[in-house]
């Protein structure tokens, strides 16, 4: 393994730098490729077969382009629609994401917990599987808000991002069936914990748990025998469509020192 050897992060936007902050936080030297595949996004608003076709014949493209040692989808839409379809298609470690429910439900006193997603996400079976397998004693409320993930853009981008309209994009959750007694929420999209400040102050009673720590202790451990560089190097992140150009000047804070766009 070649310690310059990058890990590869991929999704539609800036959500999965909330998987990349994480992980530099347990992997300092390691080098990284970001790609947001903004010409694609929303991923959350396409359709299952766009997404099964798009993400894994464009990872595939990009594996050729960088040789990563690791691919992470820090995409929930991406991973429960294609991470099976990656991990054929390409011939190295693939971490996916998927919805924090199991420590949701440890973590509940009400029994009662939300999961916030895309409106691709929440529906997909394999939320009904994980809700299944590690918390079958617990009402699970989905609902999938779009505007949030535009949000988590704009804020990203230096925008004015109000509590107000984070907790309108958010309350038809907690106004559903059941709603009122969420006391965990699932943050199932990686855009959403770049808003966890205003969706702490919008819903105080609620904790709000995310799976970037753990997707960054399963990198850790898949390339815990593997050489790094012996300092930390500037990351680079690739648009696959023009950025918003304000974006730029926050990726510093992220260790990346290279934006471009394929």
């Amino acid at each position: 393994m070649d310690a310059n050897s990058p890990i590869l992060f991929f999704d539609s936007g800036v959500g999965g730098l909330s998987v990349l902050e994480p992980t530099r936080a347990l992997l300092p030297n390691a080098p990284f490729i970001y790609v947001a595949d903004n010409a694609g996004y929303p991923y959350g608003k396409r359709s299952e077969a766009e997404i099964a076709s798009r993400v894994p014949a464009l990872l595939g493209r990009l594996v050729e382009r960088f040789h990563p040692r690791l691919a992470v989808i820090a995409c929930n839409t991406a991973s429960t629609i294609a991470l099976d379809q990656v991990r054929s298609a390409l011939d190295l470690p693939v971490v996916g994401t998927v919805p924090a429910i199991k420590p949701a439900a440890e973590l509940s006193k009400n029994r009662v917990i939300g999961v916030l997603g895309t409106e691709a996400t929440v529906r997909q079976p394999y939320v009904d599987n994980l809700a299944a397998e590690f918390a079958a004693d617990c009402t699970i409320v989905r609902h999938g808000a779009p505007d949030l993930v535009d949000l988590a853009e704009a804020k990203l981008a230096g925008e004015d991002v109000t509590v107000k309209a984070v907790r309108a994009a958010a309350q038809p959750m907690f106004d559903a069936e059941a709603g009122d007694r969420i006391d965990v929420g699932v943050l199932a999209c990686t855009h959403f914990p770049l808003l966890l400040s205003e969706l702490e102050q919008a819903f105080p009673g609620v904790t709000w748990i995310d799976g970037g720590p753990g997707i960054a202790r399963r990198i850790a451990y898949l390339t815990r025998e593997q050489p790094w560089p012996s300092e930390p190097e500037e990351g680079i992140m690739v648009f696959t469509a023009e950025p918003r150009s304000p974006l730029l000047g926050t990726l510093a804070q992220y260790g990346i020192g290279d934006a471009r766009t394929i």
